[in-house]
């Protein structure tokens, strides 16, 4: 039986050009080979499964190669990279510091440096994993690692760069590695399984990879156990089966029922998740992650940013098309909010359910889709064509008017179409920049008059909206609106109120213009002061408050030179 090698030791690169996801590292490098800058000790650190005992291998074979090529890399046949690939090389030194952490160890390796090589020009030492080097050891390697023999080298690697002592990290050049992402990995393992030959579907690689967390090393250990699981063909279907990752349909499914409030479907559809054992965390960290290439798809600029495969990502910005930026930040900040409580939560299913219950009704209370705007401007193009135009007879009553527009507008040119004036956000909703033509249609909207009494009916139904937001919802209900002219006026207790209202002012007044048939409306927020004086808020207010009911807390405030906190 032949012996099988797993696929992270059968494909590990064996030339700077072949490492993975570290190009600025690599070059790095080979520059310095190049230029005979080598410094005397080398630190690679980073997460698991990157590349850094590759690269100190890659760096000890290549500075000791007799006939290196033009590109820098090692020729394979010479004395010193036959030994090395043989595990035989005399010049080249591993050590495992997690094993080897004493005093007496870096005394050994230490006595060792003192020998010169014998074949090849330099002596190289690779400690794998030093943060495990006890405070002793580290001292007594501290002045072999500042002044070694011109032959000797050291490349240190670890994972745990903030363990090491300041003194051995300013003796040494610090690389640090990052995790390779995942368009790389998934990269590296078509090309693994087109010299397996292996049939694998883009999308399953992409699972694997995202399973890896930046870890190469990890992608193809995944690898292996897929091929054992389905032979020599790898499907999404196989993948999620041996990982036991949660299929994006399902969350395709639930996007599309909270898109469609329909609460039913919903509940089945999570219900259904937690039966097949999935964790409940598990299934909001994937869906915090869905909402979140949504939002991404919405803009071209953002697109790079979604790490998912071709099919994948033709359905994720087809849904994108349907929601709105709005939708999809009360979104998240929902599913985060849940995330955050769910192990403290007692009722895990139901707080997982009351989360997405909440998104449910995000479309019908404060969003739209993408498709009402389609909706809205057909409406408006049936009222322009039924709204009459004036008679010559009216034209006519007052030609001083007329004569006075056509002044303004020789005095006022009209702005070139497609003129912007700039972006507004409120609380995190991006407002579009408004045009001229978006001008004219505003213009062009009804301003009729309205009640005291429609006023305050509005506001009660625009409150009830709002019931899930308490804080707001206390806002909203602390007065009543008040007529003041053609807008109104809303009173509210504090400045702290006053700022929300503000914020979140393209919440209210598109409902408020649109029942009260009032596109010209204004909405004027005043600080009640009275109020304000009578309640204490600040903590200098309060202490002012309480030595006036009990007048020995200012005495002993005095005394003891006591400072309010802030």
């Amino acid at each position: 039986m032949e012996n099988f090698i797993v696929s992270a030791r059968k494909y590990r690169p064996q030339t700077f050009d072949t490492v993975v996801g570290q190009v600025s590292i690599t070059n790095t490098l080979k520059n310095a080979i190049k230029n005979n800058h080598l410094a005397q000790a080398f630190l690679f650190c980073g997460p698991r499964g990157v590349g850094k005992t590759t690269c100190a291998r890659i760096l000890a074979k290549t500075i000791n190669c007799y006939n290196l090529s033009e590109n820098l890399e090692a020729c394979n046949a010479c004395e010193s990279c036959t030994s090395f690939n043989n595990n035989a090389s005399f010049n080249i030194h591993e050590l495992d510091a997690a094993s080897n952490n004493s005093v007496d160890d870096i005394r050994n390796l230490v006595d060792q440096v003192r020998i010169p090589p014998q074949v090849g020009q330099y002596k190289v030492y690779i400690i794998d994993e030093v943060h495990m080097l006890s405070p002793q050891a580290f001292n007594a390697f501290l002045k072999t690692l500042e002044e070694p023999p011109a032959y000797a080298k050291f490349i240190l690697a670890t994972t745990e760069k903030h363990k090491i002592i300041p003194t051995i990290l300013s003796r040494c050049q610090i690389y640090d590695f990052k995790r390779i992402t995942v368009e790389d990995i998934a990269s590296h393992l078509e090309f693994v399984a087109r010299k397996e030959r292996v049939d694998a579907e883009p999308e399953g690689l992409h699972v694997i990879a995202q399973k890896a967390d930046g870890a190469l090393r990890d992608a193809l250990s995944i690898f292996d156990q897929i091929i054992s699981f389905s032979g020599k063909n790898i499907t999404y279907k196989n993948v999620i089966e041996n990982l036991n990752v949660l299929d994006y349909d399902y969350y395709f499914k639930i996007q599309e029922a909270i898109l469609t409030g329909n609460l039913s479907s919903t509940l089945v559809l999570i219900n259904e998740i937690l039966d097949n054992g999935f964790d409940g965390q598990h299934f909001l960290i994937g869906f915090g992650e869905h909402l979140r290439n949504l939002l991404v798809c919405k803009d071209p600029v953002t697109l790079d940013l979604l790490e998912v495969g071709g099919r994948i990502r033709e359905q994720y910005r087809s849904m994108s098309e349907r929601c709105s930026a709005g939708f999809l930040l009360k979104a998240l900040e929902i599913s985060n909010k849940c995330d955050i409580d769910y192990k403290t939560s007692n009722h895990k299913k139901l707080h997982l359910e009351l989360a997405l219950m909440q998104m449910c009704t995000l479309e019908s209370d404060a969003y739209s889709i993408a498709a009402k705007p389609a909706i809205a401007s057909e409406k408006k193009q049936i009222k322009t064509a039924d709204k009459p135009k004036p008679s010559p007879a009216t034209q006519s009553v007052n030609p001083h008017i007329n004569q006075v527009k056509s002044d303004e507008t020789a005095v006022k040119p009209k702005p070139m179409v497609g003129t912007t004036y700039g972006t507004v956000s409120i609380k995190n909703h991006q407002v579009k920049k408004k045009t001229v033509e978006e001008e004219e249609d505003i213009s062009s909207k009804p301003a009729e008059d309205f009640t005291q009494e429609k006023l305050e009916e509005v506001w009660s139904k625009l409150s009830s909206r709002f019931k899930t937001d308490q804080n707001f919802y206390i806002t909203l209900t602390s007065n009543k609106p008040v007529k003041k002219e053609a807008n109104f006026e809303f009173s509210v207790n504090n400045k702290i109120q006053k700022k929300e209202m503000e914020d979140r002012k393209l919440d209210i007044m598109p409902f408020v213009k649109e029942k009260l048939n009032n596109y010209h409306l204004n909405m004027e927020i005043v600080v009640d002061e009275q109020k304000t004086q009578t309640k204490a808020y600040t903590p200098q207010e309060k202490f002012k408050k309480m030595s006036e009911k009990n007048p020995a807390l200012k005495s002993m405030k005095d005394k003891l030179n006591l400072e309010i906190d802030f």
